[in-house]
């Protein structure tokens, strides 16, 4: 494990204590990047409201320790396995709009997803020939729309 993913856990689990919840911290590092896992006994309100608090966790270490980050990692929190069976989800989802763009020939739009949902779907369709994926707008209207080729 790299000295920086160290220095995240050790961040992580400091501002964790101070906000007074019940969770310990543990990190590795994968090809990823630096993987946060959150347990305890409030690891039910770290994936409420579909992750926020994750990804306020991610943006924090981000900001602190991006800089020390090479730029094909990310600090990744998790709590209760929440972000893999995100992930499977958004996997079936990019499925499911590749087959309706199929069927109808028309572009599929999603609704708003962050960047890290965006990019997981990006590269589960990055392998269909007649498929393509872009990111359309700015800001918080940002989408992500599936097409033909």
């Amino acid at each position: 494990m790299t000295e920086t993913c160290e220095n995240a856990e050790k961040f992580l689990a400091e501002l964790i204590d101070e906000l007074g919840m019940e969770l310990s911290v543990s990190a590795e590092m994968t090809e990823e990047g630096c993987v946060l896992d959150l347990q305890g006994e409030d690891s039910h309100f770290a994936h409420a409201e579909n992750g926020e608090l994750l990804d306020a966790f991610e943006t924090i270490l981000f900001q602190v320790y991006g800089r020390q980050l090479d730029r094909q990692h990310r600090f990744i929190v998790d709590a209760d396995g929440y972000r893999k069976t995100r992930k499977k989800e958004l996997q079936a989802m990019a499925r499911f709009a590749g087959d309706q763009v199929r069927k109808s020939g028309r572009p599929f739009t999603f609704g708003v997803l962050n960047s890290t949902e965006r990019r997981i779907i990006h590269t589960t369709l990055q392998a269909e020939e007649d498929l393509a994926s872009e990111s359309v707008g700015e800001g918080r209207d940002r989408r992500l729309q599936v097409r033909l080729k």
